[in-house]
């Protein structure tokens, strides 16, 4: 999330105790960084870290930019909550009577928003740094709705690769030149022992 993005800016300031070799990595890792963030998806990391109870103060983002984001998760509350479209006005309806329709319905709309789940949650107090936020919205998801399962969706783990290049790690390391001739089955009950035993 941005907070991450924002941590790893501030350690990676050379101070003026870092040895010439730290110095110089740390020049490497903010080029590239930098150069991944060309590509970032920053508006989903805002919106995560917005729906973060640790860090929903924002104050990892810029202050100009912190209404923005509330703004986002706004608009997809709204297009969550949205039930079906609302017949189109006839031509024959007096333009005054429209206008005065469309002026009750943003009254009531603003004054829903500022009385919503969403104040709600930005008044709630920032949990403490060591605590689950996908615990916190699990016990107050009755409270705010649709509002936990857009944190959820944010908020969860995202997919990873890691397992399954471990096993391929493993596999290589069991196939290798002198023991081409190995049958798969025998391939296949080697992995398993072998991941078996770590268990153990």
């Amino acid at each position: 999330m941005s907070h991450a993005l924002c941590h790893l800016n501030r350690v990676m300031d050379p101070t003026d105790e870092d040895p010439g070799y730290m110095i110089k990595f740390k020049a490497n890792f903010s080029k590239d960084l930098d150069t991944r963030k060309a590509t970032i998806n920053n508006r989903w990391l805002k919106v995560a870290t917005a729906l973060d109870p640790r860090f929903k103060d924002l104050k990892s983002i810029h202050k100009n930019e912190r209404d923005e984001v509330w703004t986002w998760i706004e608009e997809m509350l709204r297009g969550s909550e949205a039930g079906p479209a609302a017949p189109q006005p006839t031509e024959d309806e007096p333009a005054a009577k429209k206008s005065l329709l469309l002026l009750c319905s943003s009254d009531s709309d603003s004054d829903k928003e500022e009385q919503g789940p969403l104040a709600h949650y930005k008044a709630e107090p920032c949990i403490g740094m060591r605590e689950c936020p996908l615990e916190w919205w699990a016990a107050h998801a009755g409270a705010y709705g649709q509002l936990s399962s857009l944190a959820r969706k944010y908020l969860a783990t995202p997919a990873t690769s890691v397992p399954s290049e471990r096993l391929f790690s493993l596999a290589g390391n069991i196939i290798q030149k002198k023991r081409a001739a190995l049958h798969s089955d025998n391939v296949n009950k080697l992995v398993c022992l072998s991941n078996w035993l770590k268990k153990t």
